[in-house]
């Protein structure tokens, strides 16, 4: 396959000359068949029609860097990370290649090559995997919000840095509060408990929704679960790692264990679909690790996704359903990542009624991914506008999923439609109902 200059192609400059993909081997990478099977199910491949931006492409440009037959350039680099990551080609493939640890892999290499100051690995180390940090941009987004300050800026963003506004129209409001400073280290249900579930409250789900971890909690009491909230739980890893820096998303996998583990929980229990695939290869992240491999494989055993566990463990069905037309988004990271799907489908479907009507295309991705649509915001945003389409023609008002990242998405999506449809996670939908069951 023929590889364009990175000159040519206006891509990043080159960040090395050679390099292998030192976490992998060459048995996972030959794997692939190069069928192609891959191709209808593939985002970028979608958006550009180029080999080299699918994932077969792709794997065969690991290929030639492994095999030093081209260096790690700046086309590498882009195709690497133009990847959203999604996994949606692990689902199709019949051979079961993990093109997600291949591709996660590949920026590693890319990122270790990397010299000089980076303001991406700048803003997720101190910013988000940073609890001081994420506090400090928390308050000052909150402010910005709620000031007036937002409505006086963003006209002059669009007429000084077009590209800037666009992306501060698709954020959503700052909590007012983080749930990890309000909820109690150990909450009892009425009654006597089934045992006990740790929770993550998050740090993207605790800066924007907040609201969705006290529904969470409070859906998880109604069942009679006794809730932990580790007071000591840091981010769970997984942007740092997507994003090539595999150092910190290690350190802080074992800052969750060592917390977790404190609180005797029976499961831990995640409400971010992103989250929840990451910590439970937390097993694999930390494999090489003698001192906590082996604490790790029993940490990723336990950990559940929100919907995945309510439906396994069982949960009180509520009396009401929710109103208008209601449907399905699956996160990537929690159908293909984690073959998790029929789960939290099954429960949407239980709480709607005869008011669900199945999403097309539910399962191509919105365009979030952790923090691609920042970095590619053109390309999300066609793949943004793809799913809009497909609620519109579904005439959903109501549409619920199970993952921070797409539900800031598909807000800033239906929104910028001109759509009325809202956004929520399970949690929320359950809560709601609960609550108006007591009230009847």
């Amino acid at each position: 396959m023929a590889v364009s200059n990175p000159d040519v192609t206006g891509h990043a400059p080159s960040v090395g000359s050679r390099g292998r993909l030192t976490e992998i081997s060459d048995d996972l990478i030959t794997q692939c068949m190069h069928c192609g099977l891959c191709l209808s199910v593939c985002p970028t491949y979608a958006l550009t029609g180029l080999e080299r931006s699918s994932p077969r492409g792709r794997i065969r440009l690991m290929k030639s860097v492994q095999d030093g037959i081209i260096p790690v350039s700046g086309t590498f680099e882009y195709e690497m990370n133009f990847c959203l990551d999604c996994q949606a080609c692990q689902t199709a493939c019949p051979a079961g290649v993990k093109y997600g640890e291949l591709v996660e892999s590949a920026r590693v290499l890319i990122e270790s090559r990397r010299k000089g100051f980076s303001l991406k690995k700048f803003i997720l180390t101190n910013f988000v995997a940073g609890k001081k940090g994420l506090r400090v941009a928390a308050a000052v987004l909150r402010f910005y919000q709620k000031s007036g300050a937002e409505k006086i800026l963003l006209p002059v963003l669009k007429v000084l840095m077009p590209g800037l506004y666009k992306r501060a129209g698709m954020l959503p409001c700052m909590s007012d509060k983080f749930a990890i400073d309000v909820l109690p280290e150990m909450l009892d249900p009425k009654g006597e408990a089934r045992g006990t579930v740790a929770i993550l409250t998050g740090c993207v789900m605790d800066a924007m929704y907040s609201d969705v971890n006290i529904d969470t909690v409070e859906v998880l009491l109604e069942n009679r679960w006794r809730i932990a909230t580790p007071t000591g739980q840091v981010c769970c890893g997984s942007v740092s790692a997507h994003s090539g820096d595999i150092e910190l998303a290690k350190s802080l996998a074992v800052r969750n264990i060592r917390d977790f583990e404190k609180t005797g929980a029976d499961y831990y229990v995640v409400n971010s679909a992103g989250c929840s695939a990451f910590m439970k290869e937390y097993g694999e992240l930390l494999k090489e690790d003698p001192q906590n491999c082996a604490r790790a494989v029993e940490f990723s055993a336990r950990v559940k996704d929100f919907s995945e566990f309510l439906y396994e463990t069982g949960y009180r069905k509520p009396t009401t359903k929710l109103g208008g037309v209601v449907t399905y988004h699956e996160p990537c990271h929690l159908v293909h990542a984690q073959k998790v799907s029929g789960q939290p489908r099954a429960i949407v479907n239980e709480i709607s009624g005869e008011n669900y009507r199945e999403l097309n295309e539910a399962t191509w991705c919105c365009g979030s991914a952790g923090i691609y649509n920042v970095v590619h915001y053109e390309e999300a945003s066609k793949l943004l506008e793809r799913k809009v389409e497909n609620i519109r023609a579904c005439g959903a008002g109501t549409l619920v999923t199970g993952n921070p990242g797409c539900m800031a998405q598909i807000t800033a999506g239906v929104k910028n439609a001109r759509m009325d449809v809202e956004v929520v996670h399970p949690a929320t939908a359950l809560n709601r109902l609960y609550k108006s069951d007591r009230k009847t």
